[in-house]
């Protein structure tokens, strides 16, 4: 309140300097318009440093200082990973979770690396890839596996799924 009574009183006291001047015409009417603008910008630009500083002496941010803030990054998994993980944990739980869903991964993955550092096919070279992926791997990720007949009994266990892993890293 007291910031506008203080800006209405500057801008009475140009207009009346304006109107005065205009009166009396000491010099071209061109001029003294142009410093009736100059006072106004005047009177605007200290109105709004005496805000600024108001604003800082309160520590109220204001608008721009707001935009101009960084934001917290907002960490998002990728939502490949989520599902890979969750096919771990439930093909750990589920033996029909592990067959349908984590088993094919595994295969995938054993195929693509026996592939590009082996140069073997995993289905049309069983042999190497067994004796590459060893026993337990092969019983994993081999063609012909079957259904499991109770879908919910225990499926992979971690430590073997890890073995498998670190197997799959070092081809």
């Amino acid at each position: 309140m007291r910031e506008r009574r203080r800006l209405a009183t500057g801008l009475g006291f140009a207009t009346l300097g304006l109107v005065i001047a205009l009166g009396i015409r000491p010099t071209a009417t061109e001029r003294i318009v142009a410093a009736y603008v100059i006072v106004l910008a005047a009177i605007a630009l200290a109105a709004l440093v005496r805000t600024v500083a108001a604003r800082q002496a309160t520590n109220e941010a204001s608008a721009f200082e707001h935009a101009l803030a960084r934001r917290r990054a907002t960490v998002v998994r990728p939502p490949e990973l989520v599902l890979i993980e969750r096919d771990i944990v439930l093909g750990n739980a589920s033996a029909g979770h592990l067959h349908t869903r984590l088993r094919p991964r595994l295969r995938d993955a054993a195929a693509t690396r026996l592939a590009a550092h082996h140069s073997l096919d995993l289905d049309r070279q069983p042999d190497a890839a067994c004796r590459l992926l060893g026993d337990d791997g092969w019983e994993i990720v081999r063609p012909d596996v079957e259904k499991p007949e109770d879908l919910y009994a225990p499926g992979l266990p971690l430590a073997r799924l890890r073995a498998l892993v670190d197997r799959l890293e070092t081809l």
